[in-house]
């Protein structure tokens, strides 16, 4: 069989027992060695302590993998070789064998499959900046909008266009709570200056509106906007003058495509003295801690 799916996470999934599905490109794209395998496995052990059972994915040796040894993530997390894998290119990976990690997008489909109903991620792609010139959106957002899995992320990566992925995300019919805020979070920044469009103060009420979504079979999945902590967070201010920094660094240099995100992220660890990514552990953390809460609400 194509999908793999370990035997921890076959039990719990028969018993009905809560499990949150954990993406790989942070492992593979997002983050430099050691703090990339450091960070994988201390998400699992927050999911974990929280009551729940982690599913990292991936595509290995042909192979679509729900449930990742220690082994298997550090593997991605030292490879220089594992392609980043979306809805388009999933089957790619499988048929090659080559070894990729999977997007919001690819992992919201494999979670889907396997049975699994929440996910938590850093932050979603969405619209980049310029994309009226380089129609570069990301894939993230439509998946968002056809398959049914509520993702936990610190909003959307503030190195993108807020406003225009808040109205895509309108258009397509795409849920944003915003958890405990009123406004729509900034991924770095607790806030982005953007009303948030629904909020809600617990796992409990976000469960109830999953729920109840399901009952008028609307279809597609929900984001669960959750800020960084604060004490964890760079103002929006600061981080936009690096922001706009990394873009023109990004246009100086030509680069375009899936390459843009982690050209990007890099520039800014740079400018930011390294903040950027500790900023970027925490949010991580936050949201697996917010997404075991919810995998146990829906699971009660």
């Amino acid at each position: 069989m194509t999908l793999v799916v370990s035997e921890e996470l076959r039990a719990a999934l028969a018993d009905r027992r809560p499990v949150v599905a954990l993406e790989t490109t942070i492992v593979s794209h997002g983050m430099p060695w050691p703090q990339n395998i450091e960070t994988a496995l201390a998400v699992e052990g927050i999911v974990r302590a929280g009551g729940a059972v982690p599913a990292s994915i991936a595509v290995l040796d042909g192979k679509v993998r729900v449930g990742l040894t220690a082994d298997d993530l550090e593997r991605l997390a030292k490879a220089g070789n594992v392609a980043k894998l979306s809805r388009a290119d999933l089957a790619w990976a499988v048929v090659s064998g080559t070894p990729g990690a999977t997007t919001v997008a690819a992992t919201m489909i494999v979670a889907e499959r396997a049975g699994i109903r929440v996910f938590a991620t850093g932050g979603i792609g969405g619209v980049h900046r310029g994309a009226e010139q380089s129609f570069d959106i990301s894939a993230d957002l439509t998946e968002l909008a056809r398959t049914g899995v509520t993702v936990v992320a610190a909003g959307a990566k503030a190195l993108l266009d807020l406003p225009k992925t808040l109205e895509m995300l309108e258009t397509l019919g795409v849920p944003v709570v915003a958890y405990g805020s009123d406004q729509f979070p900034a991924f770095w920044s607790r806030e982005s200056g953007l009303k948030a469009p629904i909020r809600f103060d617990n796992a409990a009420a976000i469960a109830a509106f999953i729920r109840a979504r399901a009952d008028l079979a609307l279809g597609g999945g929900l984001l669960v906007a959750n800020p960084v902590p604060a004490a964890d967070e760079i103002p929006a201010g600061e981080m936009e003058t690096h922001i706009a920094a990394a873009h023109a660094d990004s246009i100086a240099a030509g680069v375009t495509g899936k390459a843009v995100t982690p050209f990007l992220l890099d520039a800014i660890l740079r400018r930011t003295g390294g903040r950027s990514l500790v900023t970027n552990i925490a949010l991580i953390r936050n949201n697996a801690r917010v997404a075991a809460e919810i995998a146990i609400a829906l699971a009660t």
